[in-house]
């Protein structure tokens, strides 16, 4: 039997995970959690072998990512399946970062959802095609837009200025200057809300 910790801060959401799991022969849900304090409490409580992570937990400091990092850090870490409906760079970047397993998008059929369950219990990486494309762009051609660029990106869609960019990131306004350059000349644009829009549309980051 495969012990599933479900992570969502939407009631209505684990409440319908929890039904379509339990309706398998092999699987079955130890425990429910909404946020990073639950997570890790229901996680030391049960031990589950995988555990459900949304990445949006209604905590702009502590989503599915960190959550993922501290489950990963424990002594006896569970494998971590992410179960979103964001499947951007940023977002596929830094759930794998933090140590997932693999990647799902709310949109899958549930038996693609049973079948990612019981991959990751076996220490598979499972992960939705958008996803994998989107790994695979970043393996191929030579404009890839790097991790610290994709920060950069980020920091500036929420309207932050060069040094306030800076501080986010501890680094000088000349490097942040320096990464905003490569971006352009990647994106093909030449202004911060040129870079926006097209980081937006090439689905490298989210709309805020």
């Amino acid at each position: 039997m495969i012990r599933v910790l479900i992570v969502d801060d939407h009631p209505v959401v684990r409440a319908g995970l929890r039904a379509l799991v339990e309706g398998q022969e092999d699987l079955t849900v130890v425990a429910e959690a909404d946020g990073f304090d639950s997570a890790l409490a229901r996680f030391e409580a049960e031990h589950p072998d995988v555990v459900l992570m949304d990445l949006s937990l209604g905590d702009a400091e502590r989503g599915g990512a960190e959550t993922t990092a501290a489950l990963r850090a424990t002594a006896d870490p569970p494998e971590v399946l992410v179960l979103t409906t964001y499947d951007t760079e940023a977002d596929v970047l830094r759930a794998l970062d933090a140590g997932a397993r693999g990647y799902l998008l709310k949109d899958a059929p549930p038996d693609e959802l049973f079948a990612g369950i019981r991959a990751t219990a076996r220490g598979e990486t499972v992960l939705a095609p958008s996803v994998a494309a989107t790994l695979v762009r970043r393996t191929t051609g030579g404009s890839t837009i790097t991790e610290r660029e994709v920060e950069v990106l980020e920091l500036l869609s929420r309207g932050l200025g060069n040094r306030e960019i800076a501080r986010e990131l501890f680094v000088s306004e000349a490097t942040v200057k320096s990464h905003l350059s490569h971006v352009y000349t990647k994106l093909g644009v030449d202004t911060r809300a040129g870079a926006v829009a097209a980081a937006i549309e090439r689905r490298i980051i989210r709309r805020h």
